[in-house]
């Protein structure tokens, strides 16, 4: 009996090939899905860019060339949260109400594909994003960047949008599918503005610029600050804060998709 299960435990072990391919697989699959529902993919990239051309283009026209730099990054960092928190937190909350997850839960994938899948789809808006934003500056707003700044503020982008992946997937955990756009948008809206990224932080009272470090979106400014070369100071604290709540957020999450599916 003990010979039986030696010989035919390691047929129960999925090869590393095939790990990464259902990994890559699931992750092609739900870009595919979203690049398929203009009425997500469309607000998530649209909505960001049509701020920034408003307020960072039309209204900001003849600023120097600073504050032009200020204002891209600004309005990217406010538009690559939208993926992470809309992308995870709407999504899945729908998902968890229609019983996609439990189906999910069911095939025979690896438990993390379903995961990565979703935080691929928002690494990608948020690049789609950040192109956009990169289009308009250099095109309308004549905004004055080398390859390298422009190549910095995309991998920024790309990456800062993973701690509010985090956030958008506990949030999803929470709420139920029919709410769960309206609670990601009283956490979006209230915390861009209070991170300073539509009104500079200088001109906000005293009490607000005291808790802005509070707001992860105030730790991802400085990052795509310092990648148009407007950055003071090291980069690292603000690169620790969010990994800090990145994980925070990814681990109460899954611990609450344990507990209650």
């Amino acid at each position: 009996m003990s010979s039986i299960a030696i010989e035919t435990a390691p047929s129960r072990i999925m090869p590393v090939h095939r790990l990464v391919g259902a990994y890559l697989a699931e992750a092609r699959t739900e870009c595919v899905r979203y690049l398929r529902a203009p009425g997500f993919l469309l607000p998530v990239t649209l909505f960001p860019t049509l701020f920034y051309l408003l307020f960072g283009v039309v209204m900001a026209h003849g600023a120097d060339a600073d504050a032009a730099r200020y204002l891209l990054a600004s309005y990217g960092v406010f538009g690559v949260m939208s993926p992470g928190l809309f992308g995870f937190g709407v999504s899945l909350a729908v998902e968890r109400e229609n019983g996609l997850l439990t189906l999910k839960r069911a095939l025979p994938m690896p438990p993390g594909a379903y995961l990565l899948g979703k935080m691929v789809m928002a690494m990608f808006a948020a690049g789609v994003v950040i192109v956009l934003l990169l289009a308009l500056a250099t095109g309308l707003a004549h905004v004055r960047l080398d390859a390298t700044q422009a190549l910095s503020l995309l991998l920024t982008g790309v990456l800062g949008v993973l701690p509010f992946c985090a956030l958008g997937m506990l949030v999803g955990t929470l709420v139920k599918g029919q709410s769960a756009a309206g609670v990601v948008n009283i956490i979006y809206l209230p915390m861009s503005f209070l991170s300073g990224l539509w009104i500079p932080l200088a001109m906000l009272p005293t009490a607000l610029q005291r808790i802005a470090p509070v707001w992860p979106s105030a730790h991802l400014q400085p990052l795509a600050l310092a990648a148009l070369g407007l950055g003071h100071g090291s980069p690292w604290p603000h690169v620790g804060v969010l990994l800090a709540y990145g994980v925070a957020f990814f681990l109460l999450a899954a611990r609450r998709l344990r507990r209650v599916g």
